[in-house]
């Protein structure tokens, strides 16, 4: 996905989470100072976890290139694509899919390559 992409999509998720807190208070005018805390919390964590898919992908460590063996340093094969969820720090999923490298010396496999 290209930089102006990103971007875009970035400060759509951001417009819906500030948009979303503001309706939030509105309805929720007593809100203690943790409840507010956790109400932006959940809010961001959606666009963050968006961040770090898209910029997961965007690296070039999506692909093999010249990727070696952590166990015996010969040059990593292809091993297709394969798709991995990970939970961020806010427990939001974030899916990545990237090529998984097999080592054909002592089939290691590694996701994503290093």
């Amino acid at each position: 996905m290209d930089r102006e992409k990103m971007g875009r999509r970035w400060s759509e998720l951001a417009e819906e989470a500030f948009t979303g807190m503001a309706e939030w208070r509105e309805q929720h005018p007593k809100a203690t100072f943790r409840e507010i805390e956790t109400a932006v919390d959940e809010r961001l964590a959606a666009v963050r976890a968006r961040m770090l898919e898209d910029a997961a992908l965007a690296s070039a460590a999506t692909e093999l290139g010249d990727s070696e063996c952590p166990e015996c340093g010969h040059k990593l094969g292809n091993g297709g694509k394969q798709q991995r969820t990970l939970l961020t720090n806010h427990n939001k999923q974030v899916t990545l899919q990237r090529r998984y490298g097999i080592c054909s010396a002592c089939g290691e496999g590694l996701f994503p390559p290093r």
